[in-house]
């Protein structure tokens, strides 16, 4: 392969150095190399531009022609490159203009996310968020293309390439309305299978889940009288009637002025929610930042 087609950045660096100090020893100490690994690399330079570059002097070396030509836009390059590196390892969230893409499911996008917007409108007003239905199917394929950036969402389906992060271990809780005739803060098991309850079915239309399963094994039966597809729906429909439901505890922080939340009579497993990215992201300055704003939201709730 043609030299001139294997440049590389450090070789740049080097001739920059060397024509600064007009020293091979003295550019070597400044780029903490032998001094034979910066002659060595002076030689591919020279074959590079088809010139001597540096040639010796009484004083030590003097540069040709070509290469005080090539100082000046040497020097506008390398500063650039080095304004651009500078600039991703020191975000400053005021004035960064960014967008990013999260899929989640709509229970953490309005536990987390409306947070998360909050947060962002103050601190960080030129970061855009774009929210995307959660695939994990598609997942990996989608971050690998760019067109999702992080993923909130239990661990169970998140595949082994994507880096990950523990943001909290959620758990369920019972609602009901203030004044709900048969709902108590301490029911058994007998009273809680009474009553009217919604289920949420993420793939639509189911009346059962794997809480029917632990009770089936207590010998009951819970009466369900409506199957959402989605907990955003729960808490106002709960507040207006008798129906109960068992949702996210986060879900109904904020809303227990509206509503009653007692414990479940018997053990419901609740389930851990984390952070995806692809290493694409790992070490941008924008993304490293917004990741650690998530972080820290979800260890303060």
């Amino acid at each position: 392969m043609d030299s001139k087609k294997r440049l590389d950045l450090n070789l740049l660096v080097t001739l920059e150095t060397l024509l600064a100090e007009q020293n091979v020893t003295k550019a070597a100490e400044r780029l903490h190399l032998s001094q034979p690994a910066v002659s060595a690399q002076l030689n591919r330079l020279r074959e590079l531009f088809e010139d001597p570059l540096l040639i010796p002097s009484h004083r030590g070396m003097t540069a040709t022609a070509k290469a005080l030509d090539l100082l000046e836009p040497l020097r506008q390059a390398l500063d650039q490159v080095r304004s651009t590196v500078a600039q991703h390892s020191q975000f400053h969230p005021m004035s960064a203009q960014m967008s990013v893409s999260i899929a989640s499911t709509d229970y953490v996008q309005a536990c987390v996310i409306q947070t998360l917007c909050m947060v962002l409108r103050q601190h960080a007003p030129g970061i855009r968020i774009a929210l995307r239905h959660l695939d994990p199917p598609q997942l990996e394929a989608q971050m690998a293309a760019g067109d999702v950036d992080l993923a909130l969402m239990t661990p169970d389906h998140a595949p082994q390439s994507l880096r990950y992060r523990h943001l909290f271990d959620e758990r369920y809780v019972l609602i009901g309305r203030h004044r709900h005739p048969k709902l108590r803060r301490k029911l058994s098991v007998a009273q809680f299978a009474q009553l009217e309850h919604v289920v949420v079915s993420l793939d639509g239309g189911g009346f059962s889940t794997a809480v029917d399963d632990g009770l089936a094994a207590l010998g009951y039966q819970r009466r369900v009288v409506l199957s959402a597809a989605s907990f955003l729906i729960v808490p106002d429909l709960v507040s207006r009637s008798d129906v109960v439901a068992l949702v996210p505890e986060r879900l109904v922080l904020d809303r227990q002025e509206n509503l009653t939340v007692v414990e479940c009579p018997f053990p419901v497993p609740g389930f851990p929610v984390g952070m995806l990215w692809h290493e694409r992201n790992h070490a941008h300055g924008g993304h490293r930042w917004l990741r650690d704003v998530i972080i820290e939201l979800a260890s303060d709730m």
